[in-house]
């Protein structure tokens, strides 16, 4: 079914267009804001250190980013990672998808968000990471240009300070994995995630216990995540082995496709199963609701940018799953600025929220997302209330 941009039920329109300018009668008149120009930047920043996931090796992040100008000045900034196995778009593809869009943009209203994603869905089917970046973009501008936060266009602030989800993965086995989450632990972080899916199940299990045993009960959350690594028999042996421990819940322990996997994993043990890689739509949602999926990550580049996932985080809440809210592995400090925005105005994130832009040997903000004690601080000014450096966006720009 072909997607549309459906703003949330519990806010059915964008806001308002900005006010200001000159007076007539005692009422401000308002700014039309145009899209002037729409620029897609591919780039590629190195990681910190390889991930091993359980169908790719990630070195670095191959993002699109988007620059969009509207004719007042103002500049807004999008980004979406490239995720083949996950979304089916390529760096090279999705920059094609925003050169493609920007031509069909250009000139139309920036301050109608909602008219300008449906058009981008007129123009070129599916495509929602290329489409979640100018999405993201267009969020910032027009924060910018009415001088309100991100959050507030979402639906207003509920929270400033956000608690964020850790990776454990060293690849090095669990006496290595054990280190590496007491140090965090010791830095903040409350919240864990232990990458599996790669090993034996067993195996995994035993290293996923030694990992909850060494946090403790002290009020942490701990995840595993499989990224469709295993087969429901797998899965179930995997959940069957750990349903003693600490462990709040298992994403995506099948493929995305395999939703009576999914179902039967979920029936395996009494661990809630989160999905990800299979959620993609509100459709999805509720399918997996129905499948016995506890939970659900939100992702920008699967839903199709800022106010989808919103929408979904408030459909998750109607129908009691849990939200997880994350980046892809990897997206600098843009999309981490967004997804932060998202966290202070989503319903709940039950299941924390998971930022990448730590992971990178640089990032492309003049000024850094402040990550301190193992939380988030949401970013004070409009937009994303972020600066984005433009000389370090064209060092680490790729020709796409």
């Amino acid at each position: 079914m072909r997607k549309t941009y459906t703003p949330a039920t519990s806010h059915p329109t964008y806001p308002p267009p900005c006010q200001g300018g000159s007076r007539r009668g005692g009422h401000p008149t308002l700014i039309t804001m145009k899209i002037r120009r729409i620029e897609a930047i591919g780039v590629s920043i190195p990681m910190v250190k390889p991930l091993k996931m359980s169908f790719e090796e990630v070195r670095a992040a191959n993002n699109v980013l988007v620059r969009l100008e509207t004719a007042d000045g103002a500049v807004g900034w999008g980004e979406a990672a490239s995720a083949p196995t996950m979304t089916g778009e390529t760096l090279e593809g999705m920059v094609a998808a925003v050169r493609h869009l920007a031509p069909r943009l250009e000139g139309v209203d920036a301050d109608d968000i909602a008219a300008v994603m449906e058009r981008s869905d007129r123009y070129l089917y599916g495509n929602h990471a290329a489409k979640s970046a100018i999405e993201m973009a267009l969020h910032d501008a027009f924060g910018k240009a009415c001088g309100k936060p991100a959050c507030e266009l979402l639906g207003g602030r509920r929270r400033s300070r956000i608690a964020l989800l850790r990776l454990v993965g060293t690849g090095k086995g669990a006496a290595a994995d054990v280190e590496e989450a007491l140090r965090r632990k010791s830095e903040g972080y409350i919240a864990f995630k232990v990458k599996v899916g790669v090993g034996d199940p067993i195996e995994d299990a035993a290293r996923t216990r030694q990992v909850c045993e060494a946090l403790g009960n002290g009020g942490l959350l701990v995840c595993a995540d499989a990224n469709q690594g295993w087969n429901a028999a797998q899965a179930a042996a995997y959940v069957r082995a750990v349903e003693d421990t600490t462990l709040a819940f298992f994403e995506q322990p099948v493929p995305a496709g395999d939703l009576e996997g999914m179902a039967r994993v979920a029936r395996a043990s009494r661990i809630p199963i989160g999905a990800d890689e299979g959620l993609h739509s509100m459709e999805d949602l509720r399918r997996h609701h129905e499948a016995g999926v506890r939970g659900g990550s939100l992702k920008t580049i699967k839903l199709g940018g800022m106010r989808p996932v919103i929408n979904a985080a408030q459909l998750c809440e109607s129908l009691g799953m849990k939200v997880n809210l994350a980046c892809k592995m990897v997206e600098s400090g843009i999309a981490a600025a967004a997804m932060t925005h998202i966290a202070a105005a989503a319903p709940a994130i039950d299941w924390g929220v998971s930022l990448t832009s730590q992971y990178l040997t640089d990032d492309v903000l003049k000024r850094p997302l402040n990550l301190a004690g193992g939380h988030v601080e949401l970013p004070a000014g409009p937009g994303l209330g972020i600066e984005v450096d433009e000389a370090k966006v064209r060092r680490y720009a790729r020709e796409a």
